[in-house]
């Protein structure tokens, strides 16, 4: 008989897995959800929440992950800088043609080695090739479509890989909200987290009708009660 996650924990199941989902869906510090908690009459410490939320987080993260249908064929590779400690670092993030978040890694370099390892993490991580590429038309993104996967065709141009950076926003958000990230450590386990959460809770609702997005929402609640059970 499989163990319980959740054994030897006093709170119940059920709260933990608020917190964890109010941290990782929304723009809130750990102080912001102990005091959302201690409205509805439960006292849990911030620091609670945070080891909640170390824990949790990649078990929840690889059971979406697990559950998601296969990404689109048309991939978006960007990149963007974040300073952490002083030192620029480079997010390297790849998302299919819905917006759907396929990977990101931190990196201290921005050069075409950097970019060919992550190209092929995440041909790894998806476990499938995709049909088309875009990135903008700095040359090391090109070389390392070419050096990777030489037969997929690589787009470029004005406007082309809006999808890639408007991916960024919500990193920037919540790198406001922190403060900056402290470590590269701490950065790329909270974004690689926040990925997976980001692709099961974005329904897109601004293409549906009210009444399409009530269904889905209901739908993603129900399957991350699964999840999360």
């Amino acid at each position: 008989m499989q163990r319980s996650i959740y054994r030897r924990h006093r709170f119940h199941p059920s709260i933990i897995q608020t917190a964890v989902r109010l941290y990782y869906r929304y723009t809130l510090s750990y102080r912001d959800i102990e005091e959302i908690l201690a409205e509805r009459g439960i006292d849990v410490s911030y620091e609670t929440i945070r080891r909640w939320c170390h824990k949790f987080g990649p078990v929840y993260a690889r059971r979406i992950q697990a559950r998601r249908e296969q990404p689109a064929s048309k991939w978006h590779i960007d990149e963007v800088f974040l300073k952490i400690g002083g030192r620029q670092f480079y997010l390297w993030r790849a998302v299919d043609a819905e917006g759907e978040v396929l990977d990101v890694l931190l990196q201290s370099r921005r050069d075409t080695a950097a970019a060919v390892t992550f190209l092929r993490r995440a041909v790894s991580r998806v476990g499938d090739v995709p049909s088309v590429i875009v990135t903008d038309r700095w040359r090391p993104s090109m070389m390392a479509v070419r050096q990777v996967l030489p037969d997929v065709p690589n787009d470029f141009g004005k406007r082309l890989n809006n999808r890639a950076e408007n991916s960024h926003q919500p990193t920037r958000r919540r790198e406001r909200k922190q403060q900056r990230f402290k470590s590269p450590q701490s950065a790329q386990r909270f974004l690689s987290i926040h990925a997976g959460f980001y692709n099961h809770f974005n329904i897109q609702r601004h293409l549906l009708t009210r009444k399409t997005m009530k269904q889905f929402r209901s739908e993603t609640l129900r399957v991350w009660s699964e999840l999360a059970a």
